[in-house]
């Protein structure tokens, strides 16, 4: 497990509500830890280049989760792996992990039509709504929502390419820890899906913790 007592001052904690979503600046070298309280609540991750590196079609560098599992080659992000652009350059990287991993990197975020699919009102929130709400508290916008990593979430493929959707498996207080290794936005969202079981078998969304290390993050 990394030591960040002895390394890093403590800089910032968050609790991220359950079914909200946030943006935050994070230089190089700087630390999150993203505490799962109850071990059961899925956490839609994105980041985006802060340093001015666009794709070449009037976008920043966001995190591209086709890429990431080709630089991998893993359908999944654990300890050791990074999370890249479309440049295939590090985002972040997973530098440590206590839960049991193998964090999805397949299914979409959740939707308005999702929802709508589910027989919900039009007003119930979704991963892409916190996603492009949480980069205009930034001043910020995407016309387009990439695919998300999702941390903690249980997704397997069956013997015929099927996809298999299962509660999450991490204890109460698990935590990931992530390293920027360029200038990053950080857009998580505490998935709002409380439908099916992907939050836990009674379908409860909730809060999460984040510490962040290593410097000012605004």
């Amino acid at each position: 497990m990394t030591n960040l007592s002895t390394s890093n001052e403590r800089q910032k904690n968050v609790r991220l509500a359950a079914g909200m979503g946030g943006a935050w600046r994070m230089k190089a070298g700087q630390i999150v830890v993203i505490t799962n309280p109850y071990g059961t609540q899925v956490v839609d991750t994105w980041a985006l280049a802060d340093d001015c590196v666009n794709t070449g079609f009037g976008t920043l560098q966001y995190s591209a989760m086709e890429h990431t599992r080709s630089v991998n080659s893993s359908i999944y992000i654990d300890t050791g792996l990074v999370v890249v652009g479309l440049d295939r350059q590090p985002l972040f990287t997973m530098i440590d992990d206590t839960s049991p991993g193998q964090h999805d990197t397949q299914l979409c975020p959740c939707n308005a039509p999702l929802y709508a699919e589910l027989d919900q009102p039009r007003d119930h929130r979704s991963c892409t709504d916190n996603f492009h709400l949480a980069l205009t508290e930034l001043d910020m916008a995407m016309p387009f929502t990439p695919a998300s990593l999702n941390l903690f979430m249980q997704v397997r493929i069956g013997s015929g390419g099927e996809i298999l959707r299962e509660p999450p498996v991490a204890k109460p207080g698990d935590q990931v820890t992530l390293r920027a290794d360029r200038d990053i936005i950080l857009v998580l969202s505490a998935c709002p899906q409380d439908v099916t079981p992907i939050n836990g078998s009674d379908c409860t969304p909730r809060d999460i913790l984040l510490t962040f290390y290593g410097g000012t993050v605004t």
